[in-house]
């Protein structure tokens, strides 16, 4: 397995931190609670491995970078948590959170994934002084052990991510993991880009 080196591991989670605590500001404004995010682990792992801290049925949203970097994101986010936040977002208390995930879910966690990595791209250009700019957020309801299943099946030395796992508390609704994932090439360039920029000042 290829594995980063713990000064690159350090570098993606001080990106990771910083991105994300301003992330966690802007959910905060769109859910009117308090968001906190703990400091991120950051480690390497088998493509088959990402979904190891969820079961049933997760929303997975993958964000591509179109100008400043190459590649993309994926997020991984627990069905409840979806259903609080969407709750939470159309001004209710988050405690509507029966049923399943249906379209005007996916639409509200789209639209705040949005805003939430509109605002990490930000703190990312400012950190890399480069212009940073995202696509709109693709985001699909999974059944977690199918695609556990499919993958391990494909399972590569080549299918190698970053996992980048946050702890998310809004209030005392909910408490969660989210998880990030990055490509390990696409991770490496970034450290590179921040590494060189460090080397300038």
């Amino acid at each position: 397995m290829e594995e980063l080196t713990r000064e690159q591991m350090d570098v993606l989670g001080e990106i990771a931190n910083i991105s994300m605590g301003n992330a966690a500001t802007t959910l905060s404004m769109m859910v009117n609670r308090a968001v906190d995010i703990t400091t991120p682990n950051v480690k390497v792992i088998h493509r088959s491995e990402s979904l190891d801290d969820y079961e049933k049925t997760c929303i997975f949203v993958q964000i591509h970078y179109i100008t400043g970097l190459k590649g993309n994101n994926v997020f991984i986010l627990k069905e409840p948590d979806v259903l609080c936040m969407t709750d939470l977002m159309m001004g209710g208390d988050g405690t509507h959170t029966d049923g399943e995930v249906n379209e005007m879910h996916l639409s509200a966690a789209s639209e705040a994934m949005n805003q939430m990595m509109g605002t990490s791209a930000t703190s990312m250009a400012s950190m890399l002084e480069i212009p940073v700019d995202i696509s709109t957020p693709d985001i699909n309801r999974i059944d977690v052990e199918s695609v556990k299943m499919f993958e391990k099946m494909f399972e590569s030395q080549k299918d190698l991510f970053v996992k980048i796992s946050f702890r998310m508390t809004i209030g005392d609704l909910i408490d969660s993991t989210m998880v990030q994932l990055y490509p390990v090439e696409f991770a490496i360039d970034m450290c590179r880009i921040f590494q060189e920029k460090e080397k300038q000042m």
